[in-house]
């Protein structure tokens, strides 16, 4: 069995001059929320054999303050295609993970991610959790998908079981949508 996360970086700031998309760091709520949701995984135990993520800025960021909560540094292969890639894409990286990594944290953009669980997972009436997803993929969100395979190259369409879907507001209310 192989287990994938993947983690949409953290709310990142539109008011930074910066001369590229690529270079946006965090706001301060996408700092609040990345130590948030470490916390989140060191309560849960959740670890990792492989971190594999975009090199964008905010995806830098988002791993240093998740690291703050977890308790540990993640050291990632940083990967290019990652940053603002499609699904199909990001089903390539995965099809290239290290065969002895059975969890893996996969760092990246939407709508890729979010496009790439709708693709990995199949459409049923009773998943609540892939409603969530399909309705929406917040910032700083994790979904823990399942694979019954020996291998990442195997990996495919409607092959895995989402068994979690945590965004910053089911951990700490603050975190949510602004209210108007």
């Amino acid at each position: 069995m192989k287990t994938l996360t993947l983690l949409r970086h953290a709310k990142s700031g539109w008011d930074d001059l910066v001369p590229r998309d690529f270079d946006r760091p965090l706001n301060g709520k996408g700092k609040r929320a990345a130590e948030t949701v470490g916390r989140h995984l060191r309560a849960e135990r959740l670890g990792f054999d492989h971190v594999v993520a975009s090199p964008a800025v905010r995806v830098v960021e988002t791993l240093e303050h998740i690291s703050v909560g977890l308790g540990e540094t993640l050291a990632p292969a940083w990967d290019r295609r990652i940053y603002l890639a499609s699904a199909s894409t990001l089903l390539e990286v995965i099809h290239e993970l290290p065969p002895e990594a059975d969890r893996v944290l996969l760092v990246g953009h939407n709508p890729g991610l979010e496009d790439l669980v709708l693709a990995l997972v199949p459409d049923r009436a009773e998943d609540r959790l892939r409603d969530d997803v399909e309705m929406k993929f917040p910032t700083a969100s994790l979904a823990e998908l399942r694979f019954e395979t020996g291998g990442w190259d195997t990996v495919a369409a409607n092959a895995a079981t989402l068994v979690r879907f945590t965004r910053p507001r089911d951990l700490d209310p603050t975190l949510g949508p602004d209210v108007l």
